[in-house]
């Protein structure tokens, strides 16, 4: 995949229900994958971006997660 394939985007917590943040790590599956931190009131989540091809982001799709 390149880095111009088109993206898609899902939003996950940016911490467990205990508090503790998780770690992000780049996708090894696609080029294009990069995350950015949204604040939404009192709700932070990662939003992370993977080439729609991308094999990771296709079972997280495909698994409603």
């Amino acid at each position: 995949m390149t880095f111009s394939a088109p993206v898609g985007s899902i939003d996950l917590p940016a911490e467990a229900e205990d508090g503790t943040p998780y770690e992000i790590w780049p996708c090894p599956d696609c080029l294009p994958w990069h995350a950015e931190v949204i604040g939404t009131g009192d709700r932070v989540v990662v939003r992370e971006w993977h080439a729609i091809d991308c094999p990771q982001f296709q079972e997280v799709v495909s698994n409603g997660d």
